[in-house]
C-alpha cells in the first residue's frame, strides 16, 4: 500500500440513518466517517470530498454517496467515481447498499451480508433478505461500480434499518461486519479496535 494515499471505504447510501450508523461504526473500528458527505441526494462534488478526506485525522475514512433514486449516473455516482479514481485515494472496498426490489440499476458484488449477519454469495434486498440471484444487487447509486477497479464490493441491505436489525442503537452490526470484512480482505489493520466482537 502507498502510505501517501488516504485509504477509504465508499458507501452507496447517504441518508440520516446511514450517517448515524457509519459514525458509530467508524468510531468503533478506529476510523473516521466523513459526515459532511451525507445527503439524499449527495450535494458535495468529487473534488470537495477528496479535499475533506485529506483533512480527516486518520484512516480508514468512510465516505457516503447517494443518488436518491435518480436513474442513470446521478450526482452521487459522479462524485463516487471521481473519488475512486483519484490518485491520492486508495479504495479499500465498497459497500453497495440495496434499494427497492428490481430497481433498474444493479451491480455485481463479490459477497453479501444478510440481515442476520450471514455472509452469502446471493444478493440481498433493501431489507437484508437473501434473494435467489447470485452475485448482484439492485440499488440506486450502483450504476458505475462495475466500471471501477476496487478490491471488493460487499452488498448489504438498507444501512441502519433492515427491520431494525441494523439500528444504530444496536451498533449497526450488519454495517460494521461489512466494514470489518473489507478491512480484513484489504489487509488493513491501522487503528482498528480489535477488542470488540459483533454479536448478532
Amino acid at each position: 500500500m502507498d502510505s501517501a494515499k488516504r485509504r477509504v471505504i465508499l458507501i452507496t447510501d447517504g441518508d440520516k440513518y446511514a450517517r448515524k450508523s457509519l459514525e458509530i461504526v467508524a468510531k468503533e473500528i478506529g476510523g473516521r466517517c466523513l459526515s459532511i458527505s451525507n445527503g439524499n441526494p449527495s450535494v458535495l462534488d468529487g473534488p470537495v470530498i477528496v479535499k475533506q478526506i485529506k483533512k480527516t485525522a486518520h484512516d480508514p475514512v468512510l465516505v457516503m454517496f447517494d443518488d436518491s433514486g435518480f436513474i442513470g449516473e446521478g450526482s452521487g455516482e459522479r462524485a463516487l467515481k471521481y473519488v475512486a479514481e483519484h490518485e491520492d485515494i486508495e479504495v479499500l472496498g465498497v459497500i453497495a447498499v440495496a434499494a427497492n426490489p428490481r430497481h433498474e440499476e444493479w451491480t455485481r458484488v463479490d459477497v453479501c451480508i444478510d440481515r442476520d449477519g450471514e455472509i452469502t454469495a446471493n444478493g440481498v434486498d433493501k431489507y437484508g433478505i437473501q434473494e435467489m440471484e447470485m452475485g448482484k444487487i439492485y440499488g440506486d447509486t450502483v450504476y458505475c461500480l462495475d466500471e471501477l477497479k476496487v478490491p471488493i464490493i460487499v452488498g448489504i441491505g438498507d444501512i441502519g434499518k433492515m427491520a431494525g436489525k441494523d439500528h444504530f442503537e444496536k451498533g449497526s452490526p450488519i454495517t460494521r461486519k461489512a466494514v470489518e470484512l473489507i478491512l480484513e480482505r484489504s489487509g488493513y489493520d491501522g487503528n482498528r479496535n480489535k477488542g470488540q466482537n459483533t454479536n448478532f
